[in-house]
């Protein structure tokens, strides 16, 4: 198992809105390469414990080897199911909660997980292999409209009727099985591209490939609806997001729920130094509630 090169984003901010305590018990939902989780349990040390979830199993079984040593239980779990975890652990309430909704930078480098689209391996996207349909099913089974609209909410590509029309003209020749042959008919079907643009024009599609097939903003709004429970009055829950939707949802429950009380007026976001250092930072997003003592 190799080690993994994911950099987490916005660690400082983290740490000081989180203020993990020694001793205190938190959670990382999101457990990725392990970075956020590491930087909690040095603060918790040997007498806290972090709880690391993560829906990628083998993100799962690389944190077990390269956390071993720390003050952290890792377990293969949605974050979603954060209740039940905490049952099995005979939990009733933790100090703070962490989730960061981006992809890590492991996946982007597993080709056999269709997660990049600059290689030629499956075309599946999700974060755990062994549940629900890959992306390659998706797009084999939904029609032009559907696909679309998919696109277009998911993905916020303006394009997106055209490339659902070009993605059905080419599923009729032969199945769409890999990353690489979805990328190269996404930037065919939009061929005013002379120049080479910012980004990757496949890349939207994926992302709403990748929300789609995960099921990522059902269970965002369900783990909203049942975490707030899980703190201690005064625990914290914090949450990176990296799109649009992701952030609403995330304003509206914070603002919404009487169990809670945002101590972020607006999003945070990196710094442009820590931006230079990781240009994933660029789009990344955080708010910060409070469980109140009632409610």
């Amino acid at each position: 198992m190799t080690a993994s090169v994911h950099q987490p984003v916005l660690p400082d901010e983290i740490l000081k809105w989180l203020a993990p305590r020694p001793g205190g018990t938190l959670v990382d939902g999101t457990l990725g390469g392990g970075g956020h989780t590491r930087l909690l349990a040095a603060q918790v040390g040997k007498d806290g414990l972090v709880i690391g979830l993560d829906r990628d199993p083998a993100v799962v079984v690389r944190a077990e080897t390269q956390l071993r040593g720390l003050p952290v239980a890792v377990a293969h779990a949605n974050y979603a199911d954060l209740p039940e975890v905490l049952a099995e652990l005979k939990l009733e309430h933790v100090d703070g909660i962490l989730l960061d909704l981006g992809l890590s930078s492991d996946q982007l480098l597993d080709a056999n997980r269709g997660f990049s689209f600059s290689a030629d391996g499956p075309l599946d996207l999700r974060f755990d292999p062994s549940s629900g349909q890959g992306a390659s099913q998706l797009i084999a089974r939904l029609g032009e409209r559907q696909l679309a609209d998919m696109i277009y909410r998911y993905g916020e590509e303006r394009h997106s009727r055209r490339i659902a029309r070009r993605i059905v003209k080419e599923r009729e020749k032969q199945p769409i099985r890999t990353a690489d042959q979805l990328a190269r008919i996404i930037r065919a079907s939009l061929p005013h591209f002379k120049t080479r643009p910012r980004i990757d024009p496949a890349t939207r599609t994926f992302q709403a490939l990748r929300i789609a097939v995960n099921e990522e903003l059902k269970w965002l709004e369900v783990a909203l609806e049942r975490l707030p429970g899980c703190l201690s009055p005064g625990g914290r829950m914090a949450v990176i997001s990296f799109h649009s939707l992701e952030d609403r949802l995330v304003k509206n429950a914070f603002r919404d729920d009487a169990r809670l009380e945002a101590v972020t007026s607006k999003p945070l976001v990196a710094s442009e130094r820590e931006v230079a250092e990781n240009p994933r930072a660029r789009s990344a997003k955080l708010r910060v509630a409070e469980r109140c003592a009632t409610g």
